[in-house]
């Protein structure tokens, strides 16, 4: 993702890193937009609302590049940054690498590839929509596009024989079936287009390698493949709810932030010209949201901190995109976040008033790692009991008080206090404060998961709790909510 590049000095609400512990060796952040424009189309606006009621979000890097484990695209890129090295015996050089790299079109062969399986997945674990990376930086397409021979569905690639050969429809449809919102991830540069990249140049950095003030057909061609491209999947794959566009660096130069580090290393006006591609995606589509990352304006339809929780909530929609591992993509023996972890990531976005979009890369041969399923479970066994707290839900002050955050209904007079828990186990004590604000009366007040009335008193502070010593005997996991109606 475009997430190489470093966090910048967030925008004017202060940015918190709540990473709970992970490292991150191959998932770098990535700055923000500062500032929103709401989009004009009311269907958009609309679809906005919709996707905010959703709360959790499933996210999919895969690629040939799992086939080595390796970080997704970016080891093609001839940068000197941690997360572009070159590995393996075709590092020696570039050429020889980028060579090999192209190659593995011609062994990728993922015969476990089972979407029905992830669903089932997802949707215990309560997530409500799901992004699929289409095509990644490095030009790979994930569908039966018409615009190149490099793509899945190609004779060359050994799974084009494979009935559910176009992996992005059978995801798509997979997960439409079980009435998830759908995301269509899409790089915007092409490292693969020779009208991106032009062999002519050696490449030099992320960037096109070729002036296209300089060269206006060359850049128009490479335009016209987008737009093709893109066409493709609004036309062709069902309904499409998101098109969430990545690669930030092509923009037009006017919309470049000189103090954001990454953008600094912009040389060149690269409009692909967005008003014509997101109208196009809305005729075809209509209500589209689109995300075109870190370029604020009408296409921005929501913004995306990455790997990071905001300290407090934004004045726009917003979504935290998280690995569930340490990688974007599929690594051997990665290190996936605790089902603790995870839902308390997931507490701690929702009271802040957004959405967790938490990834999973596939593996080479179409599964998921088999931690990744034991975390979604977990998890599931979260939501069942304390889901209604998450979804449809909106944040609420003081949104946290120590390990005590807060949501509100969006259709009822109620506030949810999830305390979290320092170990797995849910230990609460004999008596609890939950701090309310502006909450003149309360009416009642009860634990989820438990069905023991409970004794309460409201207080100067909000509502004081007497909590029975059976209510520490069911079994709460990660985090106790308690539903406060007023």
């Amino acid at each position: 993702m475009k997430k190489r590049a470093l966090v910048q000095n967030a925008r004017a609400l202060l940015i918190a890193a709540t990473l709970l512990g992970a490292k991150l060796s191959s998932a770098q952040q990535h700055n923000m937009s500062k500032t929103y424009q709401v989009p004009d189309d009311v269907a958009v606006q609309q679809k906005l609302s919709q996707w905010q009621d959703l709360k959790f979000g499933l996210f999919m890097h895969w690629g040939t590049y799992s086939e080595w484990g390796v970080v997704e695209s970016w080891s093609i890129c001839p940068e000197d940054e941690g997360w572009t090295q070159r590995k393996g015996p075709y590092g020696a050089t570039y050429e020889g690498y980028r060579k090999a790299y192209e190659d593995l079109q011609t062994t990728f062969n993922p015969v476990k590839f089972n979407p029905e399986k992830w669903v089932a997945a997802a949707k215990y674990a309560g997530m409500k929509y799901m992004i699929f990376t289409t095509k990644h930086h490095d030009g790979f397409s994930m569908f039966d596009t018409k615009q190149t021979d490099y793509k899945i569905t190609d004779a060359k690639t050994p799974f084009s024989k494979n009935p559910r050969a176009n992996v992005t429809k059978e995801i798509f449809n997979s997960f439409r079936k079980e009435n998830f919102m759908i995301g269509a991830y899409f790089s915007k540069p092409d490292w693969h287009s020779p009208n991106y990249w032009w062999p002519y140049f050696p490449p030099k950095d992320r960037n096109v390698n070729y002036d296209p003030a300089k060269y206006p057909e060359r850049w128009n061609q490479f335009k016209d493949f987008t737009y093709k491209q893109i066409e493709e999947l609004m036309t062709g794959y069902g309904k499409v709810d998101i098109l969430w566009l990545d690669g930030g660096w092509v923009r037009p130069k006017n919309t470049i932030d000189t103090a954001v580090e990454w953008q600094r290393g912009i040389k060149y006006n690269q409009d692909i010209d967005m008003p014509k591609i997101a109208a196009m995606g809305r005729k075809n589509q209509p209500g589209l949201i689109v995300v075109d990352r870190t370029v604020s304006g009408q296409y921005e339809n929501y913004t995306t901190p990455e790997q990071e929780v905001p300290a407090a909530p934004l004045s726009n929609p917003w979504e935290t995109c998280m690995t569930m591992g340490n990688s974007w993509s599929y690594v051997p023996g990665d290190h996936y976040k605790s089902a603790h972890d995870i839902v308390q990531l997931l507490i701690k976005v929702v009271s802040r008033g957004g959405n967790l979009l938490m990834n999973i890369g596939p593996g080479p041969d179409g599964d998921w790692d088999p931690e990744a399923y034991k975390r979604l479970s977990s998890v599931g066994d979260w939501m069942q009991i304390n889901g209604q707290g998450i979804y449809n839900s909106r944040a609420v002050a003081p949104y946290s008080v120590g390990n005590v955050y807060y949501t509100k209904s969006k259709n009822l007079n109620r506030i949810y206090a999830f305390v979290l828990a320092d170990k797995e186990l849910v230990s609460l004590p004999q008596t609890l404060t939950i701090t309310l604000k502006d909450i003149k009366k309360v009416k009642n007040v009860s634990l989820l998961g438990n069905t023991q009335k409970l004794k309460w008193k409201s207080n100067a502070e909000g509502v004081e709790i007497n909590i029975p010593a059976t209510a520490n005997n069911i079994g709460l996991k990660q985090a106790a909510c308690f539903s406060i109606d007023y």
